[in-house]
């Protein structure tokens, strides 16, 4: 018989300011270096000091996909955290509070009280902050490990601020140890250890870390919350990586710069939120028109407007498939989780130079601002670089060709260059040599009106409605096979299924959970997780749609933006919905539950209770 699953979730709520982050950030770094699986989910407000903080942290033994449904010890900063979530306690957990500061409230039953007397323990230091560093020690004894683990990260954490500093806070987490040793019952499920130490990182780590990989040598950004991880790890690691970083002062400008320095030759990416996206919108489309390999990051938050800064959504969709005006190529692809936006920013990167077009990923909060686990061995910073048809060389014939006066466009027209070099030649695949601007050999004009194969803009000459037309089906024959480049999304689980959940995103890895959990309740459940929406498998999509028996789209968001984009795309529409948009993500509970009254027939769109105000 094979050993009991480890899977334990802890909880922290306090307010802004308690410095929350901080044993989170240590938990972290205790369990991977452990070996085991960490998801964490910190459900935060848009202010400084005050409001409300819970942060959610999960380990595992094996691999997971949320910051799941239970939780099996809560640790109270402050009397509001327990008032809150008291309630979500059940049989057999714990929770940790400063009973100088705290009151605890009516627990169900077999919910066991750690109350530790604050002041006492540290001798009444007057840091407030000093109550998280004896929680850490409470809570290492009550998961029955060694307090030397504890002390080895402490010290880590704090050495820079001096060994006073890393002295006291081992002194009071060893007082938090000790009096949990004396006056608690620790857990009875031993933590296990994995078969090697992981990692760490956020989404945005990870979207960063695979620009970096992708060859990235230019980021810029205007700081928009739940991107601007993004910005931080690329300031913070340029100089050694050989990437100029910019802080720019609004969207606008970033989109623009971003597109200048493609243009010259280099990768080039930027970050950013909805409302910074809004205004970046005319400048995707003259990466579009100027046929300017590009990528943009849209971190989703909810909205409209500045909406909730610090939540999450899927709302943003139809503003990406409709940023900028008129017909034009691009990528737009949803990662849905951090390896997977690490591993396909190199992926994008190839297609965008080769296919010489603007590239959209679309993240969100959960994902980008979610701090997850890795397998260091997963991560390769080496990938394969295709810049497709780029000139990085200087021309053989150079000396022959004409300059001054003599350099027309053929139609008698100056400046112009008539070196045998089209910058947008009408191929048959629809992919023109792109040369590096200043290359010798390769002068081009480059700007954002319709122009002709050689750059000159046909409003120069007169509209002309045959070369415009030529121009605009030479860039859409860019596209004509494209989705062969790109892995269709696949199904997983019974291929006799009751339902089909139907995600795109970050929804993949909930639903992979709630599909665990229903399939152990015997109700035969599969998914399709949806990644690349432009271009979108249709086949692939509709092959699904066909063999399923009922199915279901999952989204983030009010209107279901997704299942209308699907419905245009496919003609296809489905037979029920689960949507959320509170600003929290789903639990996996949450689709459970959902998938249960889709069966019932009590909806067809089902809208979870969120149980908790965070």
């Amino acid at each position: 018989m094979s050993a009991e699953r480890f899977d334990f979730s802890i909880a922290i709520g306090g307010e802004a300011g308690q410095g929350i982050a901080t044993p989170g950030n240590i938990l972290a770094r205790i369990f991977i270096r452990r070996g085991l699986h960490f998801n964490a989910y910190n459900a935060y407000q848009s202010i400084i000091r005050g409001g409300h903080i819970f942060l959610t942290v999960r380990i595992s033994d094996e691999p997971i996909y949320s910051h799941g449904d239970k939780l099996d010890l809560l640790v109270c900063l402050n009397q509001d955290t327990m008032d809150r979530h008291l309630g979500l306690m059940g049989p057999g957990t714990r929770v940790i509070y400063n009973s100088d500061t705290i009151t605890s409230g009516v627990p169900e039953d077999g919910v066991h009280g750690c109350p530790l007397p604050i002041a006492k323990l540290t001798d009444n230091n007057r840091n407030k902050l000093v109550q998280n560093t004896v929680a850490l020690g409470t809570i290492i004894y009550l998961l029955d490990m060694d307090f030397q683990i504890l002390e080895d990260i402490l010290t880590m954490q704090f050495q820079r601020k001096g060994q006073d500093v890393v002295d006291e806070n081992v002194g009071v987490a060893r007082a938090g140890y000790d009096y949990a040793a004396a006056n608690f019952e620790p857990f009875s499920q031993a933590v296990p250890r994995g078969q090697k130490p992981l990692a760490v990182w956020t989404g945005n780590d990870a979207l960063a870390m695979g620009g970096a990989a992708a060859g990235v040598k230019f980021y810029c950004a205007y700081p928009m919350s739940p991107s601007t991880g993004v910005l931080h790890w690329m300031a913070k690691n340029a100089r050694e990586l050989g990437i100029m970083v910019r802080q720019v002062e609004d969207e606008i400008g970033v989109a623009n710069m971003a597109i200048g320095a493609a243009h010259a030759g280099c990768r080039s990416m930027c970050a950013t939120s909805g409302g910074g996206f809004a205004l970046m919108t005319e400048a995707v489309g003259s990466a579009a028109m100027l046929e300017i390999p590009v990528v943009f990051i849209d971190v989703q938050r909810a909205g409209p407007s500045t909406g909730v800064p610090t939540k999450t959504e899927q709302g943003d969709l139809w503003q990406i498939l409709g940023a900028s005006q008129g017909d034009f190529e691009r990528f737009i692809v949803a990662p849905t989780d951090a390896l997977d936006a690490f591993n396909t920013m190199p992926e994008l990167f190839n297609l965008v130079d080769n296919y010489q077009c603007p590239g959209i990923v679309i993240s969100d909060l959960l994902i980008s601002e979610g701090t997850f686990s890795v397998d260091p061995d997963a991560i390769n910073m080496q990938p394969n670089i295709d810049r497709g048809a780029l000139i990085t060389e200087s021309r053989s014939d150079v000396s022959d060709i004409p300059t001054g006066s003599q350099a027309t466009n053929g139609h008698g027209l100056i400046g112009a260059p008539s070196n045998g070099y089209l910058r947008y030649e009408n191929t048959d695949s629809g992919i023109s040599p792109r040369a590096i601007p200043g290359i010798e050999g390769y002068a081009h004009v480059v700007a954002t009106d319709e122009h002709d194969e050689d750059g000159v803009l046909v409003s120069d000459e007169f509209t002309n409605p045959h070369k415009r037309r030529k121009m605009v089906e030479k860039r859409a024959r860019k596209f004509k096979n494209i989705s062969d480049q790109i892995e269709p999304p696949k199904i997983s689980g019974a291929i006799d299924a009751e339902i089909t959940l139907i995600g795109w995103g970050s929804t993949d890895g909930v639903i992979k959970e709630a599909v665990e959990a229903l399939n152990r309740e015997n109700i035969a459940v599969n998914h399709l997780s949806v990644k690349w929406i432009v271009p979108l498998h249709v086949d692939a999509i509709q092959d699904v749609f066909k063999k399923a028996k009922r199915t279901v789209i999952v989204e983030n968001n009010y209107s279901g933006q997704f299942h209308r984009y699907l419905r245009s795309e496919t003609g296809l529409t489905a037979d029920g919905h689960i949507r959320k948009y509170d600003g929290e993500p789903f639990m996996p509970h949450h689709i459970v539950e959902g998938v249960k009254e889709l069966l019932a027939g009590s909806t067809t769109c089902y809208v979870p209770y969120q149980e908790v105000i965070v």
